[in-house]
């Protein structure tokens, strides 16, 4: 499983002009791929790895709070396209992504996760996503399970 995890002043995620999530002032956007062989351990790892990780100032300026610390939310948005494979060609290759019933039920467990922590907004499994970030820093980590 691979996250991409993005410090953001505010984002949210619509499908068909209708929003189906957001987060309001600063969080975390984080785009979630699922490769094949991923487990539910996988999903509890990085869930709380993503809101445990120390990413946002302190009184110092120094990024040593979390999600969790600073009561923030999340925006969590499905994207097989983190598993692509880019080393042949020019047309990136998705095989080691999961199959969609498998990648949808362990996107819905790192949700679940991360939700007993802090409040996180989604998007919508498998739809054609239009996603809207103010990202703050830049901040950009990607973390894989694996």
């Amino acid at each position: 499983m691979r996250l991409v995890i993005q410090r953001v002043s505010d984002a949210w995620c619509e499908v068909d002009g209708e929003e189906t999530g957001r987060i309001n002032g600063p969080g975390l956007l984080v785009f979630v791929g699922v490769a094949q062989g991923d487990t539910d351990k996988d999903a509890e790892w990085l869930a709380n790895k993503a809101v445990n990780m120390r990413i946002f100032p302190d009184a110092g300026g120094k990024m040593n709070l979390s999600l969790i610390d600073n009561g923030y939310g999340m925006l969590a948005i499905s994207q097989f396209t983190l598993l692509a494979d880019c080393r042949k060609g020019n047309r990136p290759n998705f095989m080691a992504a999961a199959p969609p019933d498998e990648g949808e039920r362990l996107y819905n467990e790192f949700v679940a996760r991360a939700s007993k922590f802090v409040r996180v907004a989604t998007g919508r499994f498998g739809a054609m996503m239009q996603i809207t970030a103010i990202n703050q820093g830049p901040v950009t980590i990607v973390a894989d399970s694996k």
